[in-house]
């Protein structure tokens, strides 16, 4: 006889979903939020904060460790200075959300961040005062959204309106300044930062230039609610 109640309470593996790309499972700590390891030569970069349990601690010790932190969103903090503490990483958060880490160490940026040649960090405001989205120009480009871009229950990268949203339209401006500064060449996934789930097992989002581009920006402003 199956012992389904240790089924259900094994833990979740990391999955791989590109090369040297694995996501975490969703995080309570983040209201589900969803975290992302890149594995690189140089160092790998954790986006955002996965539970910070002995199973994941385990897998990035594996994997290498963590040389940065990126969080893209106060949402998604999690046990960041747990994590700095564990790892020795370095944190790297927009400015204006830095204040809700008193205990750790950051490292903060106003506009863009070059972490390396193919790893950048761009504020988008919107979503939250200190919102960014993080790009990786492997694979044919991946952008890490977040909860500035989330899939919609048919699995579209939009951005969505919530009672907790710090200003639309700046957040729409930052939705056309991401369209501007792609092109299909540049832009192949996008990764979100929560509702996974609507990608039905995927976990990435294809075709994400061509996507992103057809979102009607003046709908969003005009019609979408809270």
């Amino acid at each position: 006889m199956t012992d389904m109640t240790q089924s259900h309470s094994a833990p979740k593996i990391p999955r791989q979903i590109l090369n040297r790309l694995y996501s975490f499972s969703p995080n309570r700590d983040t209201l589900g939020g969803t975290a992302y390891l890149i594995v690189e030569n140089q160092g790998n970069i954790l986006i955002d904060s996965p539970a910070w349990n002995g199973e994941n601690q385990q897998f990035v010790k594996q994997l290498g460790g963590v040389d940065w932190l990126i969080l893209t969103h106060r949402g998604n903090f999690g046990k960041a200075t747990a994590i700095q503490n564990t790892t020795d990483c370095r944190i790297l958060v927009q400015e204006q959300e830095a204040y809700l880490l008193p205990e750790a160490e950051v490292t903060t940026f106003e506009q863009e961040f070059n972490l390396s040649s193919n790893l950048q960090a761009i504020w988008t405001c919107g979503h939250s005062p200190g919102s960014a989205c993080v790009y990786w120009s492997n694979h044919g480009g991946v952008l890490f959204t977040g909860r500035h871009l989330l899939p919609n229950t048919s699995g579209q990268p939009l951005p969505l309106r919530t009672p907790k949203t710090f200003h639309w339209p700046r957040q729409l401006r930052n939705v056309e300044r991401l369209i501007q500064q792609f092109n299909p060449e540049t832009l192949h996934y996008i990764c979100p930062g929560a509702n996974i789930g609507f990608l039905r097992g995927k976990r990435v989002i294809g075709n994400a230039y061509e996507q992103l581009a057809g979102i009607d920006l003046a709908s969003s402003l005009a019609t979408q609610p809270i």
